[in-house]
């Protein structure tokens, strides 16, 4: 069963969760860059997980748009059959869709807890505008986990059903 393509990818929950994920993956990134960095290492690493799954996300969305997960796009499916050995375009593309966001929850999760944690190191030491940015950048990378958690959840039980049709 072929995906859809174009704008008709935002008619299911998976397709219109990558729009959430990346309007909170953002806000995170926005927040990051505009606080003061009291622990340079745990925010950089929390910029480094929203920058890179924000990417990712619209590098996975942009291919799905162009119908790349469709049995019907003859040059995806020849690089990917040379390039990887993937029999079955569709069972790859849903495999990589679990993967992603399956380890994109799991640097969120880090992500929101080294924020946390760097906030409330800076509650006396920084101004309430700087505490309030990192606290919403916490609350903001915690609602991206949960994002992709359920985006994760939903993919892997696409691909198993895939497998089983298969």
């Amino acid at each position: 069963m072929a995906e859809s393509s174009g704008s008709e990818v935002f008619t299911t929950f998976l397709y219109v969760s990558f729009i959430l994920e990346l309007v909170f993956g953002g806000l995170v990134w926005i927040l990051i860059a505009s606080s003061q960095v009291p622990l340079p290492l745990a925010q950089g690493w929390v910029m480094f997980v929203s920058v890179f799954c924000f990417i990712g996300t619209t590098v996975l969305l942009f291919l799905y748009m162009c119908g790349s997960d469709n049995e019907e796009t003859p040059w995806l499916t020849v690089v990917l059959g040379y390039v990887t050995g993937a029999h079955y375009v569709e069972s790859f593309w849903r495999k990589l869709d679990a993967v992603c966001h399956s380890s994109a929850a799991l640097f969120y999760l880090s992500a929101f807890i080294l924020e946390a944690w760097a906030a409330s190191t800076m509650r006396d030491s920084f101004t309430q505008e700087h505490y309030l940015e990192n606290i919403f950048a916490a609350v903001f990378s915690y609602v991206a986990t949960l994002l992709y958690m359920v985006h994760a959840v939903f993919s892997l039980i696409r691909w198993k059903k895939a497998a089983e049709e298969l």
